[in-house]
């Protein structure tokens, strides 16, 4: 595997990334007087628009409404984190920054593994670089590789990339599980990685839903983790406001799997 300081791939990217996902009925502890969204079995869904943003500039990411959700936005470097889900960190090795702008994660396939990330990241066919163990006081090498686009899609939105040389890192788990709580574990804003932390809300249409849960630009493709640590679906899109309202969502892996031709049915179990 080529190993290059992480920073020589960052820099050109840095500076593109701002904004975008993330609600919450409270936000650094001070309760915010919203209601919760209203989404599955309500005739009120977030809206949220879904232009092709692929390879686009942050003008056109902010149409998809991604900006920062309630007052403030909460993360914690991941060699940092001590909170409850303190046992899923042992999944970040898995968690790459995408071509500076996005986030995907090492899964395990049948076929062999896979990085999933979000479809409007990337194109079908395209080279994409990844940066491993990018993060604060790292525990490791920062590890820089490449790898092809074998799948790509909008409805779900979501990519599969085939790496050149697979790093030495344990591939994360799918589920149709859902937990009460839920993380992502990302590059927000292609800053090091992060987690951030929230509550399950509801999935319908294919797509689940979570609240108190920050993102950002950057933070597309990640994987939403249960407490159990395996990945429940990717995160694409946000409909929020400052004063804590709306909810975020993502693909849930069962959509992916149905639509995808790489991934199989047992590569997603009860767990």
């Amino acid at each position: 595997m080529a190993r290059r300081p992480a920073s020589a791939f960052l820099t050109p990217w840095g500076p593109l990334l701002a904004g975008t996902v993330l609600l919450g009925l409270t936000a650094c502890g001070t309760p915010v007087p919203v209601d919760p969204p209203l989404v599955c079995g309500n005739t009120k869904r977030p809206e949220v628009s879904s232009p092709d943003v692929r390879k686009s500039d942050v003008s056109s990411l902010e149409v998809r409404g991604l900006s920062q959700c309630g007052p403030t936005a909460d993360f914690t470097p991941v060699n940092s984190y001590q909170g409850e889900f303190a046992d899923v960190l042992d999944r970040e090795d898995a968690v790459a920054l995408l071509d500076g702008r996005c986030t995907g994660t090492l899964i395990e396939a049948s076929a062999g593994p896979v990085v999933i990330t979000a479809g409007h990241c990337v194109g079908l066919g395209d080279r994409s670089l990844l940066v491993f163990n990018f993060e604060d006081n790292p525990d490791g090498e920062q590890l820089v590789t490449e790898g092809t686009v074998i799948e790509q899609s909008l409805e779900p939105d979501y990519a599969l990339i085939r790496l050149d040389v697979l790093p030495a890192v344990m591939p994360v788990l799918l589920t149709t599980q859902a937990s009460e709580r839920l993380a992502i574990i990302q590059h927000a804003r292609g800053k090091p990685k992060a987690i951030a932390e929230g509550r399950y809300l509801d999935a319908c249409d294919r797509q689940v839903y979570y609240v108190d849960l920050d993102t950002l630009v950057g933070s597309s493709g990640a994987g939403i983790l249960t407490r159990q640590g395996y990945l429940l679906g990717i995160h694409t899109d946000g409909d929020c406001d400052e004063k804590g309202g709306g909810a975020n969502r993502g693909w849930t892996a069962e959509a992916i799997v149905e639509a995808s031709e790489y991934l199989q049915s047992t590569d997603i179990a009860e767990r």
